[in-house]
């Protein structure tokens, strides 16, 4: 159950006048979103999360080598945990180098770089150097792909499974464009250091310089990755990610009928995205946003806000009518956990809704005194 709500206004809360200079501006028509030919796709922002535009946005799809995403997510997960470096030495299995499809062109029982595999999986789209990474990393492929289950698992991503590391095709491996997104954003967040490599335009092994598959990098100076993949089956499709004046769109597309089509339907989704909305942060996470009465604690009342900075995805010029409702729950009772949900808040537009997040402790707040709880019980009989 929830009490009487606090309204704010969030201008109140937002300092910054170029906020304030974006609220004064005319709310731009929003036309439909552009009827692109693919199986499935999805238009979300970074920041904020929310979707601006999808189809078919949960049916499992084929995603052919943009599953490469997930392998080098994987990759340099175990980077980062210290299990591998990017010097280290990978010895190029005999499978590896038979594996059909895009290469790297590494030849067999060579020893390569785990940076150079890496930027033959992103830049070259190479499945040699993608099973090379796999074998290393887990002993088989096989292995891997149960690596890559359990962090897609991690992630939340519902509509995944993987059998292999290539996106060869095969009946039980498949994603959505709602996963791709989920997997692309964590990219982004979590290695920026690596997520440079998706910009490179070339790459050149053992004396063969191959190009980027990914034709917006020289279309749109904005975009800055992530990953293509084509199958017979699986159709051509695309991933992206752009930044314009500090606000950046992923965009999935699957199943299009060819390279230039994957493009233009991806440069479509990218330029609606841009043009009708606009991304505003609302609060910073950990900030104090309010505080509420505590019955039976050591202390009165406790400090709320939310454990993440809060970000909001609009249409252009909408920013004045944005308010919010801070719904407490009832009769807050000691103990309470930092981090435990007492609240929501409720960000709308033109009193449609347009996100909710938990209101959390900032605090913990131990148990009274036998006094106190005494007291309070005695009040609370009142309330």
């Amino acid at each position: 159950m929830f009490m009487k709500q606090q309204q704010v206004v969030f201008r109140s809360f937002l300092i910054l006048s170029l906020l304030f200079c974006a609220a004064a501006r005319a709310a731009t028509p929003v036309p439909k979103a552009p009827s692109v030919g693919a199986k499935g796709y999805l238009l979300e922002d970074f920041l904020s999360g929310q979707t601006i535009a999808e189809k078919n946005a949960d049916q499992p799809l084929e995603p052919a080598s943009i599953t490469k995403l997930m392998t080098a997510y994987v990759v340099f997960r175990e980077i980062r945990e210290g299990n591998l470096s990017l010097e280290e030495k990978v010895r190029i299995s005999e499978k590896a180098w038979r594996t059909e499809g895009s290469r790297m062109f590494v030849e067999v029982n060579s020893q390569v770089s785990v940076a150079d595999l890496l930027k033959g999986v992103i830049i070259q789209s190479g499945n040699d150097a993608t099973v090379a990474l796999a074998e290393h990393v887990a002993g088989t492929e096989e292995g891997f792909a149960s690596l890559m289950n359990h962090h897609a698992e991690q992630l939340g991503l519902t509509g995944t499974h993987f059998v292999n590391s290539t996106g060869l095709p095969h009946k039980e491996h498949y994603t959505t464009a709602r996963d791709i997104a989920i997997v692309a954003r964590a990219m982004i967040e979590e290695f920026p250091e690596y997520y440079r490599w998706y910009s490179e335009r070339q790459f050149t092994y053992n004396d063969i310089t191959q190009y980027n598959r990914n034709k917006l990098l020289w279309r749109d100076e904005s975009v800055d990755g992530l990953k293509t993949g084509h199958t017979e089956s699986a159709g051509y499709c695309l991933v992206t990610s752009a930044e314009r004046d500090g606000m950046r769109l992923i965009s999935v597309v699957l199943g299009t009928s060819s390279e230039e089509a994957r493009a233009d339907a991806s440069q479509a989704l990218l330029n609606y995205g841009f043009r009708f909305f606009e991304t505003h942060k609302l609060y910073d996470g950990g900030s104090k946003l309010t505080s509420a009465r505590v019955w039976k604690g050591a202390s009165e009342s406790v400090d709320l806000g939310l454990d993440h900075t809060l970000y909001v995805t609009i249409p252009r010029g909408e920013y004045k009518n944005l308010d919010a409702a801070m719904q407490l729950q009832d009769h807050i009772i000691a103990p309470i956990a930092q981090d435990q949900p007492l609240g929501r808040v409720v960000v709308r537009l033109a009193d449609e809704p347009v996100v909710e997040k938990d209101l959390v402790a900032l605090n913990p707040v131990a148990e009274g005194s036998f006094l106190q709880r005494l007291v309070d019980e005695a009040l609370l009989y009142f309330e």
